[in-house]
């Protein structure tokens, strides 16, 4: 008897291909998802990119350049020259990690042996970049200006000496001690955590989850859509003097309806229970707000004039939705992310919504500068809402 059920319910079971599918896909797609996302991609040999550093040299001397020379040979670092100015406000954007500053008066610090001028500015927003950035460097510029310091010392003080025993010396000798003294790289934070702005990582919680979860409960309220499909009382409303595309906006209405209230909600228990500092901003994330919840209830309405059935629109928004949020960085923070995932992320809906939040509640932007963000949000929110009308008006006639 027990077999008997056992294969009654397992031929149930796979009869269901979407079903069958769904089991085994999803967990495949999610694997493989975090594996990239973690860097595991083709084994150990796999070669990263390397970390873009902003660069400004204000000493413009023969040591400065030769030190940046060597440092532009490292695969783990790309150096891109650019203006103070210019690369701090690309940090305070958020478009760079930080900027390594040679000061003026570096050559004369190398030849005297004084303190070296200096400075790593940076976004805290990125600190484990910034940590991998500084581990590099202190490592690099320590070999490299312990040995430039050698050379010069030799140079002016035993002029006489071949290159080959310039060479034997500066390896033989141990400069770590004179070379720490002196070696303290300066590092200032651009964009920093202060009574005035959000903790990096609340902000990164309640923006990821809140989308995340958004996402989910709009695609729930749109499959009431499919179940009076099913039930026959859209058939019957087909019948009274009501456009197909009345009912969509309805429903399209309702659902952006109740995505402002849920994000408005989740934003002030953010802001009772763990003191984000939502009032810095207001007109800012008014309009962030209203963006996301019309490109999140478009996408809950496409997802309902695709599927045909509620089961296929949980299983199809289960899979589309945990890939949008995995890639867009609610999952996992972007900056833990290799390079080709954050230039993968910008296809997520999450993106430029937790993107918004960071610009408003952690990079204190104007609202010109998050402008671009949403007006993506509300692109993607019109061309789910045109799609969504066409499919629905099929489906419609069909129906009919």
């Amino acid at each position: 008897m027990i077999l008997t059920i056992l294969k009654k319910d397992l031929q149930l079971f796979f009869s269901d291909k979407k079903g069958v599918l769904l089991t085994f896909l999803l967990p495949i797609v999610l694997i493989s998802l975090f594996t990239f996302a973690f860097g595991g991609m083709g084994g150990s040999s796999s070669k990263s990119k390397p970390i873009e550093l902003l660069l400004a040299d204000l000493d413009q001397t023969t040591a400065s350049k030769n030190i940046i020379a060597r440092l532009d040979t490292l695969a783990s670092l790309h150096l891109v020259s650019t203006e103070i100015t210019k690369g701090e406000e690309l940090i305070k954007k958020g478009k760079a990690v930080g900027i390594l500053i040679f000061e003026k008066g570096f050559q004369k610090a190398i030849n005297s042996g004084g303190q070296l001028p200096m400075e790593l500015k940076y976004d805290a927003a990125r600190e484990i970049e910034m940590g991998m950035i500084q581990s590099v460097l202190m490592q690099e510029l320590m070999s490299n200006i312990g040995e430039t310091r050698m050379n010069t010392y030799l140079d002016n003080n035993f002029s006489g000496l071949s290159k080959q025993m310039k060479s034997k010396i500066v390896t033989d000798i141990n400069t770590g001690n004179t070379t720490k003294n002196t070696m303290e790289l300066k590092m200032t934070a651009m964009v920093k955590e202060d009574i005035k702005k959000g903790n990096i990582g609340l902000i990164q919680a309640v923006a990821g989850t809140a989308i995340m979860m958004l996402l989910f409960s709009i695609t729930t309220i749109g499959g009431g859509l499919l179940d009076e499909k099913e039930a026959g009382t859209l058939k019957r409303l087909l019948y009274a003097p009501v456009k197909p595309t009345d009912i969509l906006f309805a429903k399209m209405g309702t659902a952006l309806v109740l995505s402002i209230l849920q994000l408005v909600v989740m934003l002030i228990f953010a802001w009772l229970a763990f003191g984000l500092l939502i009032f810095k901003d207001i007109p800012s994330l008014v309009i962030l707000v209203l963006s996301i919840a019309f490109a999140v209830s478009s996408f809950g309405i496409f997802l309902v004039a695709v599927a045909k059935t509620r089961q296929q629109l949980q299983g199809l928004s289960t899979i589309i939705i945990l890939l949008m949020s995995a890639i867009g960085g609610s999952m996992i923070p972007l900056f833990v992310m290799p390079a080709i995932m954050q230039k993968i992320a910008v296809v997520s809906l999450n993106y430029w919504g937790i993107q918004g939040f960071f610009d408003i509640f952690w990079r204190n932007l104007p609202l010109i500068d998050i402008l671009p963000k949403i007006g993506v949000l509300l692109v993607i929110g019109l061309v789910m809402t045109l799609i969504s009308i066409r499919l629905f008006k099929k489906n419609m006639l069909k129906l009919g």
